[in-house]
């Protein structure tokens, strides 16, 4: 799906929807709360709520089963989650002064938001609210990848991720081989969803801008990932793989073994490099390597 230009902020924070009308506005909360981003978190506050409710809107119907919001800061698209219609969300927070603003976002919608105080890379998203579940966040970005990759092992427990990120990580989800983004991120996320890049935001819509330019982009989990492998094995040929990704697959792969054999065993040239392979390539060497490691030369079934 094509983006749109990165898009302009409204600084004042009252663009498009309005909060209920027991809260005040965003900057009013964070003033009262003493909300300063603090870099150490990863914090960059999307104030718009014209933007905030945009991403809402993007993550499809919220009506039945569970939102899971990571890092909802002033509750900004904590509202916009709610106002769109949200039945239940359940709001991961580390950072007690945000728990206190969430309180009074969950006062003004009884019954519907659920405040979990911890971090989210020690809390099981898969296991939180019945389903179907969602999440739905503006995601730290220091710790992005790494909670992506922890959603990925468990995407048959989800509907789908709206998620925000930095965008030079979304042009690497969704690269195609030969694109010089393409690389280890690209096949794994390509091999268990649907990618499907939404809309650009721009930097003056946080508080404090970030260095770059953010995209909001959309995984849907496919019913069954692209091939039946382990995506620990995924994991290892993608890594030996681009981690020497000039190289011809014959000299990048030897940390797995037999490098020869096992591009023959998989059908593919062993002078090709990593940038050349499809999804589909890397899910065949990730075959044959599990059927090296499992006795009987099957493969076990994919999480």
């Amino acid at each position: 799906m094509p983006m749109s230009d990165a898009l302009p902020s409204d600084p004042a924070g009252t663009a498009g929807l309005r909060p209920a009308p027991s809260l005040p506005p965003l900057r009013e909360v964070i003033a009262r709360h003493g909300l300063a981003a603090r870099k150490s978190l990863g914090q960059h506050f999307l104030l718009d709520l014209n933007l905030t409710g945009r991403i809402a809107r993007a993550a499809g119907d919220l009506a039945v089963g569970t939102t899971i919001e990571i890092g909802p800061g002033p509750g900004g698209l904590t509202r916009a989650l709610l106002d769109a219609g949200a039945r239940r969300v359940i709001a991961i927070e580390r950072d007690d002064r945000a728990i206190a603003i969430q309180q009074e976002i969950a006062d003004a919608y009884p019954g519907r938001l659920e405040i979990l105080a911890g971090d989210a890379l020690d809390i099981d998203a898969a296991t939180l609210g019945d389903t179907p579940r969602r999440i739905v966040a503006n995601l730290p970005y220091n710790i992005s990848t790494v909670l992506l990759i922890g959603w990925l092992r468990k995407a048959h427990c989800f509907e789908s991720l709206t998620l925000m990120f930095q965008k030079e990580v979304v042009d690497r989800l969704a690269a195609a081989p030969r694109d010089p983004d393409y690389g280890r991120l690209s096949v794994i996320t390509q091999w268990r969803c649907d990618v499907r890049p939404l809309f650009n935001i721009a930097r003056e819509a946080f508080t404090p801008p970030p260095k770059v330019v953010s995209t909001v982009v959309r995984l849907i989990p496919r019913a069954a990932p692209a091939a039946d492998v382990r995506m620990e094995s995924l994991e290892k040929v993608t890594a030996a793989a681009f981690g020497q990704r000039r190289k011809m697959l014959r000299s990048s792969l030897k940390p797995l073994g037999d490098a020869e054999d096992l591009l023959a065993a998989a059908g593919i040239t062993p002078t090709a490099r990593a940038e050349e392979l499809s999804v589909d390539d890397f899910c065949a060497l990730a075959r044959v390597l599990d059927g090296r490691a499992t006795p009987g030369g099957r493969g076990p079934a994919s999480p």
